[in-house]
């Protein structure tokens, strides 16, 4: 068989460990070969690959980002299609797909199936917001990088008896600020499950300061006060017509200086969570679903994706991943919030 991959969407740590845990398996086990469509779905839509041998894999897993490149293309619109994108595959002899990414490529390529097209999927996210599995590579490591751009932080604001405000990636969910705040003790984390007033945070920043300490606020990108309609966003539309977030850090510093007369600063960490090298935890959890893909493929488990279940990897649908998000539950905010102020 000939086997095509595909990274789309945001890119992430532990990317490339996925590419080489499944052309390694493919070839050492099963003979089959490799080609990397460029830039997402781009590349599928436009038959742009690039032959992926043994070679060009060899010590990748250590390298964050995609040595295919990604993109946000939706493979439906700019001469896409079902109709297209076959076209290509039969004039380049792919057999199947590997599509890598998140919550909008796997919706892509359920409908690709749904179409007649072969196709199987590795779930990809930092968000880790993705229902049908525990964890997704990358989160692992934008945690970690969060929690030391936060220690950082925090010294800073020590020395001027500041409260710092460090801003985390979470569009819908906040699991990247509830772990990194709770690693690096954060007096409040603030998550798009939990709606909390403006007073309630300034009354935890106060309490901090009032016992000698400079007060430390983590914050996902996704968050919303309770008097917001919607999450904060001035940077317009993506190509799938979401809002593009970020900046409510630098919005609740002013209000919290104004409330608590401390003086506050903003720091919007932003796509720093997305680069550098992956964590070990995410190096083998890519490389075992880049390798359980390939399982997929062999079995025919056309229109389903990877996933860790507890220590297993499993095979589940499609539609399991895009049925609903896996949002921070209420005890998991309850037992941190315990160590709030």
């Amino acid at each position: 068989m000939k086997i095509g991959i595909l990274t789309s969407g945001g890119d992430c740590p532990g990317l490339n460990a996925v590419i080489r845990g499944a052309v390694l398996k493919g070839i050492a086990v099963h003979g089959q070969e490799f080609v990397g469509f460029k830039d997402g779905w781009r590349g599928v839509v436009e038959g742009d690959i690039i032959d992926i041998p043994r070679t060009l894999v060899r010590g990748i897993a250590k390298q964050g980002g995609t040595i295919l490149g990604t993109s946000r293309t939706n493979p439906f619109e700019n001469g896409g299609g079902p109709a297209v994108i076959k076209g290509h595959m039969d004039r380049l002899g792919v057999d199947a797909i590997i599509a890598i990414g998140g919550e909008g490529t796997l919706a892509a390529a359920k409908r690709l199936t749904d179409a007649g097209l072969k196709i199987v999927g590795v779930p990809k996210t930092i968000d880790n917001d993705l229902d049908a599995t525990d964890y997704t590579f990358g989160f692992d490591t934008a945690v970690e990088i969060a929690t030391e751009a936060i220690d950082r932080l925090r010294t800073t604001g020590e020395s001027h008896h500041r409260c710092m405000i460090a801003e985390v990636m979470g569009r819908h969910v906040g699991w990247i600020a509830l772990h990194s705040g709770m690693a690096s003790g954060a007096h409040a984390i603030l998550i798009p499950e939990q709606r909390v007033s403006i007073d309630q945070i300034a009354a935890w920043v106060k309490l901090a300061h009032d016992r000698g300490r400079a007060p430390l606020v983590v914050v996902a990108e996704g968050f919303a006060l309770d008097t917001m309609g919607e999450a904060h966003s001035e940077r317009g539309l993506d190509t799938f017509g979401r809002p593009r977030l970020g900046g409510i850090a630098e919005r609740l510093a002013p209000e919290l200086e104004a409330i608590t007369g401390i003086e506050t600063r903003a720091t919007v960490l932003g796509h720093i969570q997305r680069g550098g090298v992956p964590t070990a935890f995410d190096r083998v959890l890519a490389t075992r679903l880049g390798m359980a893909a390939i399982d997929s493929v062999v079995e025919g488990r056309w229109g389903t994706m990877v996933s860790l279940n507890g220590t297993d990897i499993v095979h589940v649908g499609f539609e399991a991943a895009l049925g609903r998000l896996k949002t921070v539950p209420q005890d998991r905010y309850d037992e941190a919030r315990v160590l709030f102020g």
